[in-house]
């Protein structure tokens, strides 16, 4: 687990776009409602993590979790020896593609322990990410579910499901780079009506605006963690008109201001 920290830290410092991210902090942080809006596999690299979801679940070094969509969670990231990092890797619907056909119930989550082949295959992924062209990411991604698959983790197969009309509203939203989307708009790139979207997003428990807002606080939380850019910066680039109401929304949501958020992952200085 040490080589694949190492490994990772200097391709974190170049600032490239890479097919992966890392979440790190130095004070505890503690998080509710974080919505998981795609599957995502989480290694944690130091530290623990607890997730909570009526049952707790706990995760130290060498172990995953891997994550279903559309599922929201309370989490804890606990730093041991003054750091918490963990290894994040999303997965798109297509990644799914090639895996045998699962049956039964969707999990919400998975969880085990690295173990070797794992560790080796995800040293290769993070390598590949000094060199690989963007075309090759997913096919790494793949070769990462094929291998949880045949190491005895068929649920993986069940972890994406079939997409819901509010995916494809996320992904609407993401494509507009968190700018105002239209019911209009949606019904539009969705062909349908507007009654029936509203049907559809019921059966679904949720609704346009929800939607909106996990996309843009989720994103916001994203760039809190993996990004030194100013708040009102993020703000802005989450689609709010102003820093205050971006924190208000986003306290609302997660339970702490950005600030506060920043704050865990910076030491305070002294004087």
């Amino acid at each position: 687990m040490d080589h694949l920290r190492k490994t990772i830290k200097p391709l974190i410092a170049s600032g490239a776009a890479l097919p992966f991210s890392v979440y790190s902090s130095v004070y505890e942080q503690k998080l509710k409602n974080v919505p998981v809006a795609k599957p995502v596999l989480i290694v944690v690299l130091s530290g623990k993590k607890e997730l909570s979801d009526g049952e707790t679940i706990k995760c130290q070094v060498g172990d995953f979790i891997f994550l279903s969509d559309s599922h929201a969670l309370n989490m804890r990231n606990i730093p041991e020896d003054n750091e918490y990092s963990a290894l994040l890797i999303e997965f798109e619907y297509e990644a799914f593609a090639d895996l045998p056909v699962g049956s039964g119930h969707k999990p919400n989550f998975l969880v085990g322990d690295v173990g070797e082949e794992l560790l080796r295959c995800l040293q290769q992924f993070v390598e590949s990410a000094a060199w690989a062209p963007e075309s090759l990411w997913s096919l790494r991604k793949k070769e990462i579910l094929m291998l949880l698959y045949h190491l005895g983790h068929q649920e993986v197969v069940a972890m994406m499901g079939k997409p819901k009309v509010s995916h494809h509203i996320y992904d609407l939203v993401v494509a507009s780079s968190f700018q105002e989307v239209t019911t209009a708009t949606i019904c539009d790139q969705l062909a349908m009506s507007e009654s029936t979207l509203r049907r559809k997003l019921k059966a679904e428990g949720t609704s346009v605006q929800e939607i909106k807002d996990r996309a843009r606080l989720g994103y916001g939380l994203h760039l809190l963690q993996t990004t030194e850019d100013t708040i009102s910066l993020i703000a802005e680039q989450c689609g709010y008109g102003s820093q205050s109401r971006f924190t208000e929304r986003f306290k609302s949501r997660f339970g702490l201001t950005p600030t506060q958020l920043r704050n865990t992952k910076e030491p305070i200085k002294s004087s």
